[in-house]
């Protein structure tokens, strides 16, 4: 059966019990913050940090995805460009607003703030970019650029709504076209920065690239959740053919492939080379707790949903694919876990410490759904004048099959 026209057969979902829950998640989530920063403000900047990095990865995949629908100009994907608009928006100023403590507590979260590079080859071949002031400045252009690249994207569109104009359609492929360049310097940039350089000895050439994949792999995995929901709600009904539940499958399996192959070669070269400077990072994460932690991914960030989203029909199934969705989630988690973490525990995961992790995360997901829902029920929730809209309802098929039944009737060649 086609997946929307099941959807289309369900009731749709009583939400309105949902609508306290980012409020709820704010206050528990702040005052398990406050207990944390107050109790051990490095502990805390650790797991500020993680939930930071889980939700700006969610929000840079829903950012590549509006780029990629431009610079492809496809059709099935009109009916998730403006919620993926919404969650790159997330960008600026909000996740810029959560970077703050980090940054605050950027001497406790990365030790060599502490250090002089004078005496040590390894920071000195990173200077200026790994001084305080180079962190800062380096932070604030990487907010900057998404920023610039977010909200021209989101203006265009919406403002495509209201006039129809090709200018707009011209306008965001040109953004698309330089902003997919600064979004791989940007992404490569930050994932150094933020993530990696909390091990600033440990050196390696695709961290950022391994980085965009979880972004994508994630964002892909958002994109399909909220497109079922507000499938169930009738809100993309008119948009929704049951192909773009395929694709966005499609897609979820090649990031996990993608995902897969980076961080295998990472742990190929870094093993074979055998250079004490960079097997460090590898052998700090077989310790205690972390080897189980290790093997959750190895199976199921990649071999789980690899083996699950292989046949086609599972990717039009929302039953399983609702839980492939939240895994996605679980795993990303876990992978930043395993790259952010262990600096700081090197013999296990910090398992006293999950009620702050759960905090951080609260706090921010309910902050960042309110943002979130608010933008989406301010706008329409597709865009209006897409040039692609009519591809996307079937139209244009529809059209071809009259035509094509007109012709046989009247003689086929003719």
């Amino acid at each position: 059966m086609n997946p929307s026209k099941e959807a289309n057969q369900l009731p749709p979902l009583d939400l309105s019990r949902w609508r306290k829950l980012p409020g709820i998640l704010m206050v528990i989530g702040a005052v398990l913050s406050l207990i944390g920063l107050v109790k051990s403000p490095e502990e805390f900047g650790y797991a500020w940090l993680l939930a930071f990095m889980f939700y700006l990865t969610i929000a840079l995949g829903g950012l590549f995805l509006v780029m990629i629908h431009h610079l492809t100009d496809a059709g099935w994907s009109v009916g998730i460009r403006r919620f993926c608009e919404h969650l790159g928006a997330l960008l600026f100023p909000w996740l810029a607003i959560l970077f703050v403590p980090v940054l605050l507590l950027a001497p406790k979260i990365y030790h060599w703030m502490t250090l002089s590079p004078h005496n040590n080859r390894a920071l000195s071949a990173k200077w200026p970019l790994f001084t305080w002031p180079g962190f800062c400045v380096a932070s604030v252009i990487l907010f900057g650029i998404w920023w610039l690249l977010s909200s021209r994207l989101r203006y265009w569109s919406l403002k495509q709504d209201e006039t129809g104009d090709a200018r707009c359609t011209y306008r965001m492929r040109f953004h698309s076209g330089w902003g997919i360049l600064a979004f791989a310097a940007t992404i490569t940039l930050a994932s150094i920065l933020w993530i990696k350089s909390l091990q600033y000895q440990w050196a390696s050439t695709v961290y950022g690239i391994y980085f965009f994949a979880s972004c994508a792999f994630v964002g892909v995995a958002t994109a399909y959740l909220i497109t079922m929901i507000l499938q169930r709600q009738g809100m993309l009904t008119s948009v929704l053919r049951g192909n773009q539940f395929y694709y966005l499958g499609t897609l979820l399996l090649a990031f996990t492939l993608l995902y897969s192959y980076f961080g295998f070669a990472q742990y190929f070269v870094v093993w074979n080379g055998n250079i004490p400077d960079e097997t460090f990072w590898y052998l700090i994460r077989e310790n205690g707790s972390w080897w189980g932690l290790d093997m959750l991914i190895i199976f199921g960030h990649f071999l789980l949903p690899f083996l699950v989203l292989l046949p086609i029909c599972v990717k039009s199934n929302f039953k399983i694919m609702l839980w492939v969705c939240l895994w996605a989630w679980a795993m990303n988690f876990a992978d930043l876990a395993f790259n952010v973490l262990p600096v700081l525990h090197p013999h296990g995961y910090p398992y006293q410490w999950l009620w702050l992790q759960f905090g951080c995360l609260a706090f921010m997901g309910g902050l960042l759904a309110r943002v979130f829902v608010n933008n989406f029920n301010t706008h329409a929730p597709f865009p209006q004048k897409d040039p692609r809209l009519l591809e996307a309802m079937g139209v244009k098929y529809e059209a071809l099959e009259k035509i094509a039944a007109t012709m046989l009737t009247l003689g086929g060649h003719q």
